[in-house]
């Protein structure tokens, strides 16, 4: 009897939804504070985050494809999803690399996973990077979407470093419906992107 009431209480917080903090704070605050600042017609016209690409790229699996699947279980560890493995598109002979060789993976973050993700990177993982001093406000692509460099995967508080054989880095682009670089700006700023001072 104990053990099925265990397996009930266990069900019921597997069940359990945790609210989406930054996801709620869209809709309460930003949506209103970017139809002021822009003067939007429309809610539709609100730029929102579409998606989030995490990738990384291991050259080093040219020669060993045992550290590609090390940085695979990493990826999937800290995203919370399955990662889909890169494939080279051409040779290159300087690198050693062959067409069709695995050098890489790429997460793409949608939906809940993808606020949960945003939420642990922007209150925990940031600011656990050395030295720290704010990201750049000059990595936009000028059609709305952010790229942040992170050099070492273990900033996330759910790689265990003690297991870490070696430190790799990844790109995380934040693609949102954002028509300008500066209207993406203020909506990252607004889920509390830590940005340096906006230089004009």
């Amino acid at each position: 009897m104990a053990k099925k009431e265990a397996k009930k209480k266990t069900q019921d917080v597997s069940n359990v939804k945790i609210p989406l903090r930054l996801l709620e704070k869209y809709k309460a605050e930003i949506i209103s504070k970017l139809t002021e600042k822009f003067s939007y017609k429309n809610i539709m016209e609100v730029p929102k985050l579409e998606k989030i690409v995490v990738n990384m790229g291991v050259g080093e699996a040219a020669t060993d494809s045992k550290i590609l699947d090390l940085a695979i279980k990493d990826l999937e560890t800290i995203t919370g999803q399955k990662a889909q493995v890169r494939i080279a598109k051409k040779s290159i002979s300087n690198f050693k690399l062959r067409e069709g060789m695995k050098i890489g993976a790429k997460v793409t973050l949608r939906g809940r996973t993808m606020y949960e993700f945003l939420d642990r990177l922007i209150s925990v993982a940031l600011p656990r990077v050395r030295d720290f001093r704010g990201l750049p406000d000059k990595s936009f692509d000028g059609r709305g979407n952010y790229t942040l460099g992170i050099k070492e995967q273990i900033i996330f508080s759910e790689i265990d470093v003690d297991k870490v054989n070696k430190i790799v880095g990844m790109d995380v682009t934040f693609v949102t419906t954002a028509k300008t670089d500066n209207e993406s700006y203020e909506l990252l700023a607004a889920f509390g992107f830590p940005f340096k001072k906006k230089q004009d």
